[in-house]
């Protein structure tokens, strides 16, 4: 050895010899040494413990190896045995158990030192055997403390690895000892100790996860197969947790006014669930290794803690909230139905009423810490709630919470802020965990639909495709909430109960008996006295059932009447004796296949034992009966049952006092409605049940049932808000709610519309805008002074702006709030600052001031993204920033200004500029309610003034909508339309100024649209309104006129190309010419006409009589300019010639249209005939000249003759055929003459009506003129009709009828001087081109010659020199 080493054994062996002399001269003094001893005078000490301490100094410094070597307990014995003997005074063995002490903190020796393991439990042994009776009282504390110490230092010391495993029990009962000793020596010996004791388990549990699972573990077997040589291991771990378990049962014994009773020792069952709660967290998962430690825990520690839990102090509760908590986090897995059982029997009933407060507090304290973990709600959620086989934990926890933070009047108690708390953290947790960005997991179907039949009582391990599973999942939350709905029905009527599961296809096809077996035993609240009758029917379909029904109990490990109590809680007996012995034979059957024992030889011993029992049951509670039954006698009633043998007499005996001291209480009958308890039995069906069923399953958070979860306690979650919003004043709560309040927010966007649109509508009321009582000055007056009815307004705008995509119904308040905000002028001009102009693709401008004066950005960047929940307390945390009012004023900020700053904030114009995001129905929604404010349902305005800007208001905000929905107007608009038709049904709808409004607005959406490009099928859709708006109320094309031809004029003149539809010429055309015939609108109205039928390329077969139409309506004004008139009539005239083209293109008057309607709106079968039958265009042409020859102007009318020639004369191609032109000459011409004939006839009957008639004269004579012309142009096709001499004959008539028109007063008329010139051109023409000519029998040359005589004598002999030949 060298030097250090040398030096460093010299210096143990100088430590052992001053130890050894230490505890020498303890024990040489004498009597007389000190007077703090006392000694018999008589008394010397043990002369062998003397010899070994001797020995041992004598061996110190002659060691032949190093002291690691040398075998420890040459060294240790000596101490030890003075710290054993019995003769010892107190003072020695405290200077042994010092000297002890050292050697273990030196580490002389370790777990590789030759017999370190003999000598390591030897000190156990000595020091757990130290024996106090002896020893001074005054220094009995001090040997207390020492061996508290010694007994650390073994379990800390290198070598404590190759303890016992009853060595470290010994310790620890040793330890335990010392604290209950020290209870009654001071607070600082009892602190000590139990420190001591704490640090031992830490020690002991510490090691636990590097202990190997043994064989022996999973077998019954309680001795450990295993070599000793390895020391202490899960043996020891299990028997200290027994101990500690066994804590908790400890009584004090308590005598009260002479009674003497028993109560658990509240110190002693908190210091062992602190011990428990050590040895848990230190273990850690590794506990779930060991089967015999987790079944310790699974059975007698959660029994104790359900036990105690239910009925001990706030200060246990809380303990016990703890422990189980430590237990979910690390083996959860293996307590699924114990944590349900905590739940049920612990937290949920002392959380009800009739606990005290404190108790209360406690358990409410106890739902929040496991809320406040990451995962438990989901686990919780979709191991319980979602299990058809358990209650709804979460929905239950958040119900609770919100039952205990409902404010209740006056301030709010701290259990209120405790439960709000809670739902705060369980609304951020769902929020945070399903409202992720670039999260792709799938977000529907909402809602679930159970698509064919699935076993609901089968379970389903968690796999890897993960979608697969939550759809599962999901279906099975279906399931039991429809379970739920069929046990109410069969409560109310069993055949329509069982009815609604075939329904809901929770039944097979055909029925299987397990269905109904499981819907019997685990339906909540079913009425038990059904099932017992359902159960003892003898139909052989009921009879399945009850053996399905009976085999979902566990009846292992439970004696008779115990399995017979647990049978007979899931329903009431029957009272048919038949009935009850066909349960009782099925219980019978399932006992006998369970018992764990052989005590029954055949399944009748146990049914005749059944009915024994029973009768025993009724004979010793039946107050009737008034001779009670004895033990021997109950014995003697059951021998030879057994098969022909008696069962043990212990066994009936046991049977006997159980059925005495407790009575088997049927359902329905006293004490069945009390609240069920843990019972020892219901405890055993639960650790039965939990060897089968499927362990606690651990998953993350998923979004589809997050949605799910949260829909579950959606309801009462926001009335609680809502509610605690109302009633406090605190800032701090307000801004938790308005966090909880955009927590929600963010869960309904996921399927949830309906609780969004609660949620806005409910805090809508807080804004104190919709108070329909309150005047505008008590409104502003309100919302200026107080900070929550700006804080809810700024959180319903902030919602409607990022949450838009999920709101429907929501729209109406937020719509109604607006207007108030309107018409209290708390809109500026521009609600938000004009962004930077976004490249939308169109071609008009970013931001649009509409008529309102609202500013709407085309693009709000802030909220353009799905998930904008990152930052939005920020718009919060920039309201906190603001200045009280108190402070704004004192700088000059008046209070309008200030609430003009909450506005701002508010961003309403991004509500509608990014309303391009909203899925349909939001959209439809927030139309809807905008037209149907518009037209004042809902809405009470002062003055016609304000009703006129509010109504404005509104269709600038749709007008904003359209802008920003350009992309799919048509699919929208239809819908708009309709609500229109409706809001006109309204009973007290009034049109002024609503259609006004309307019409206005929506003849801006129009030229947007046009200028968009994004035009295709909208136009009959818009239009369609426009049309329903002026027929609404036809005044206010008076009352807008000079708007309405601007922009009729502006479509017209500048987008003709994009107008494609019938209805869309046919309206714009219509509203020209009706907006057009005010003095002041008329020039651009006809300016803009001329400009359309300029130019040939914008008329077409769709616009064509439209266009007609509109310029019959402009020359038939009567103070119409004649150059403009003219020239309108001059291109009606060569209008003609469009025609021709038309047909030489192909559009004929069949109807050959096919590549034209191609490209157009199909809107009837009439408006498609009319519009492409080119002969009927012709029709509509001469029909509006031949009308305009009535005009009162003559020079007008004149030019509409000659016009009408004209056209006729360019439309030659198109009237060759003999039947057009003898039809148009029918409707157009004759139709002229006829007119003018008798307006001239009218007006010479009229007094002073000579200019008129004279006029009139003139203009007939033109017309037959015309007439004649135009004949003879179609002399040839008219006269290969078979009807032409029908045809002349009219001709003849109308010459006849000019020649002898008579003017009364007014002389003669001038029309007999031209009608013989216009008969030779006629007759000379019609000679020359053979059509008349004289032959044999040519009735047409006789009917002439005859009628010529009849008109025109003198012409007789020039035309026919030879008469008619005969």
């Amino acid at each position: 050895m060298d030097n250090i080493q040398v030096a460093k054994e010299l210096g143990l062996s100088c430590m052992l010899n001053t130890e050894v002399g230490a505890v020498l001269a303890v024990l040489r003094r004498g009597p007389e040494s000190t007077s703090q001893f006392y000694h018999h005078p008589d008394e010397n000490c043990d002369v062998s413990v003397l010899q070994s301490l001797k020995s041992l100094r004598a061996f110190l410094f002659n060691p032949q190896q190093e002291w690691r070597r040398i075998d420890p307990s040459l060294y240790l014995s000596p101490f030890l045995d003075v710290i054993q003997s019995n003769d010892i005074p107190a003072t020695a063995t405290a200077v042994a158990l010092q000297s002890v002490l050292k050697i273990l903190r030196l580490g002389i020796f370790d777990e590789s030192t030759v017999d370190a393991k003999g000598s390591i439990n030897s000190a156990v042994t000595a020091v757990t055997g130290c024996r106090l009776e002896r020893t001074n009282s005054v220094t009995e504390e001090a040997v207390m403390m020492r061996i508290l110490q010694v007994l650390t230092a073994i379990m800390r010391h290198r070598a404590s690895v190759l303890l016992t495993d009853h060595a470290v029990c010994t310790i620890v009962n040793t330890c335990f000892q010392v604290v209950q000793q020290s209870a009654s020596r001071g607070d600082l010996p009892q602190r000590s100790a139990r420190y001591t004791m704490h640090e031992l388990i830490q020690i002991i549990y510490s090691r636990l996860p590097d202990i190997e699972v043994k064989d022996w573990e999973n077998s019954d077997s309680d001795t450990e197969d295993n070599n000793l040589d390895l020391g202490y291991g899960i043996r020891a771990a299990i028997d200290i947790f027994h101990f500690l378990c066994s804590l908790l049962n400890v009584v004090e014994v308590m005598e009260t006014e002479g009674l003497i009773s028993q109560t658990a020792d509240e110190n002693v069952q908190l210091f062992a669930l602190v011990l428990i709660n050590s040895a848990i967290e230190l273990s850690g998962d590794s506990i779930g290794k060991h089967p015999k430690l987790l079944r310790m825990i699974q059975d007698d520690l959660f029994h104790h803690l359900i036990h105690y839990g239910a009925g001990s102090s706030p200060l246990v509760l809380s303990m016990i909230c703890s422990t189980v908590l430590n237990l979910y986090h690390f083996l959860r897995k293996s307590i699924r139905l114990q944590l349900e059982a905590f739940f049920s029997f612990v937290l949920f009933r002392i959380a009800s009423p009739g606990n005290s407060l404190q108790l209360q507090e406690v358990a409410i304290e106890g739902l929040i810490n496991f809320c406040r973990q990451p995962t438990f709600i989901i686990e919780v959620y979709i191991n319980y709630d979602c299990d058809p086989m358990f209650r709804n934990v979460f929905e239950e926890t958040g119900k609770l919470l919100c039952k205990y933070a409902f404010p209740t009047g006056g301030l709010a108690t701290s259990m209120q802020i405790q439960a709000l708390e809670g739902l705060v953290v369980i609304f951020h947790n769902i929020a945070d965990h399903i409202d992720k960005e670039n999260d792709p997991s799938p977000t529907g179907p909402y809602p679930v639909e159970i698509s064919g039949y699935r076993p609901f009582w089968e379970e389903k391990s968690k796999d890897d495709d993960v979608e697969t599973w939550v759809d599962y999942v999901r279906v099975r939350k279906v399931q039991k909430r429809k379970i739920l709905i069929a046990g109410n029905h069969f409560n109310r009527d069993d055949k329509k109960g069982l009815e609604y599961l075939k329904i809901s296809k929770l039944i097979a096809d055909p029925p299987d008996p397990k269905a109904y077996a499981a819907f019997f035993r685990y339906t909540p609240s079913l009425d038990k006295t059904m099932i017992g009758d359902y159960l003892g029917d003898p139909d052989d379909f009921h009879v399945k059932v009850l053996k399905e029904f009976s085999d979902t109990f566990q009846f292992a490990g439970m004696i008779l009447d115990t399995a017979l109590r647990t049978y007979l809680e899931a329903f009431r007996l029957p009272g048919e004796s038949q009935k009850i012995q066909r349960i009782l034979e099925a219980f019978s059957e399932r006992f006998y296949d369970q018992q764990s024992s052989e005590i029954f030889v055949t399944k009748d011993a146990v049914f005749i034992l059944c009915y024994s029992l029973i009768m025993l049951n009724t004979d010793l509670h039946n107050p009737q009966v008034k001779k009670k039954m004895t033990e021997e006698e109950f014995i003697r009633n059951n021998r030879k049952i057994n098969g022909g043998n008696d069962l043990p007499r212990e066994y009936l005996s046991e049977l006997f006092h159980s059925i005495l001291t407790n009575a088997i209480v049927l359902q329905g009958q006293s004490g069945a409605g009390a609240p069920v308890e843990m019972n020892p039995n219901r405890w055993i069906q639960l650790i039965n049940r939990g060897m089968f069923i499927q362990p606690f399953i651990l998953c993350e958070f998923n979004r589809r049932l997050g949605r799910d979860m949260f829909a579950s306690i959606a309801g009462p979650s926001v009335a609680t808000l809502a509610a605690i919003f109302e009633h406090s004043d605190e800032e701090e709560i307000l801004h938790e709610c308005i966090e909880a309040l955009f927590s929600i927010a963010r869960i309904s966007q996921y399927g949830l519309e309906d609780t969004l649109d609660e949620l806005l509508t409910s805090f809508c009321k807080f804004t104190t805008l919709l108070n329909p009582y309150a005047s505008a000055e008590e409104t502003l007056y309100a919302f200026g002074n107080d900070m929550k009815p700006k804080m809810a307004t700024l959180a319903v705008f902030t919602i409607a702006n990022t949450f838009k995509n999920s709101i429907r119904g929501g729209w109406r308040t937020i719509i109604d709030c607006l207007l108030k905000l309107k018409r209290l002028k708390l809109l500026p001009q521009s609600v938000i600052e004009p962004d930077n102009a976004s490249d939308s693709g169109s071609d008009f401008s970013a931001n649009e001031r509409l008529e309102s004066g609202v500013v709407f950005p085309s693009h709000d960047p802030k909220f353009g993204g799905r998930h904008p929940s990152s930052g939005i307390m920020g718009r919060f945390l920039n309201f906190l920033s603001l200045e009280s009012v108190e402070d704004a004023l004192n700088n000059g900020v008046s209070e309008f200004e200030q609430n003009l700053k909450i506005i701002q904030q508010c961003r309403i114009g991004s509500i509608f500029s990014t309303s391009a995001s909203l899925p349909d129905e939001s959209l439809l929604n927030l139309g809807r309610c905008l037209i149907f404010a518009a037209a004042g349902k809902g809405q009470k305005f002062s003055t016609p003034i304000e009703e006129e800007e509010t109504i404005g208001f509104c269709w600038d905000l749709i007008c904003a909508i359209a802008s920003a929905n350009t992309h799919r107007f048509s699919t929208f608009w239809s819908h708009y339309h309709d609500y229109l038709l409706e809001v006109t049904q309204l009973p007290l709808f009034s049109p002024t100024p609503f259609a006004e409004k309307a019409i206005v607005a929506q003849m801006k959406m129009f030229l947007k649209l046009l200028a968009s490009g994004q035009f295709d099928s909208v136009e009959e859709l818009l239009l369609k309104s426009i049309v329903l708006m002026w027929k609404m109320e036809k005044e206010i094309l008076d009352t807008c006129c000079e708007f309405l031809v601007q922009s009729a004029s502006k479509i017209i003149t500048g987008y003709p190309e994009k107008l494609q539809t019938h209805l869309g010429w046919k309206s714009l055309l219509h509203l020209l010419s009706v907006t057009g015939r005010h003095p002041e609108t008329y020039d651009k109205g006809v300016e803009a006409l001329i400009t359309l039928m300029s130019d040939e390329t914008h008329i077409s077969p769709t616009n064509y009589s439209y266009c007609i139409d509109c310029a019959f309506g402009f020359v038939a004004l009567r103070n119409s300019s004649v150059e403009k008139n003219t020239k309108i009539m001059d291109l009606m005239a060569n209008s003609a010639k469009l025609l021709v083209q038309w047909h030489r293109s192909g559009y004929s008057d069949t109807g050959s249209y096919a590549s034209f309607i191609s490209n157009t709106s199909r809107s009837s079968a009439e408006e498609n005939a009319r519009g492409h039958n080119l002969m009927t265009f012709f029709q509509r042409l001469g029909e509006s000249v031949r009308k305009t020859t009535l005009a009162r102007r003559e020079e007008v009318r004149n030019h509409a003759v000659t016009s009408l020639q004209k056209s006729f004369i360019q439309a030659e191609e198109l009237l060759f055929t003999p039947a057009n032109c003898i039809n148009s000459f029918y409707n157009v011409i004759f139709a002229m003459v006829d007119d003018l004939h008798e307006k001239m006839l009218e007006y010479s009957k009229r007094e002073n009506a000579e200019r008129e008639t004279r006029s009139m004269e003139r203009t007939l004579k033109i017309s037959m003129e015309v007439l004649t012309a135009v004949y003879l142009h179609f002399l040839e096709p008219i006269s290969e009709s078979p009807n032409f001499r029908t045809f002349w004959l009219g001709i003849l008539r109308r010459m006849d009828t000019c020649m002898k028109v008579e003017l009364g007063v007014y002389g003669e008329s001038k029309l007999p001087d031209a009608i013989p010139d216009l008969l030779r051109k006629i007759v000379t023409s019609m000679k020359n081109e053979r059509i008349l000519i004289q032959k044999g029998e040519d009735d047409l040359w006789e009917t002439t010659f005859y009628q010529i005589q009849w008109i025109a004598p003198v012409l007789t002999d020039e035309l026919f020199p030879k008469g008619t030949g005969e």
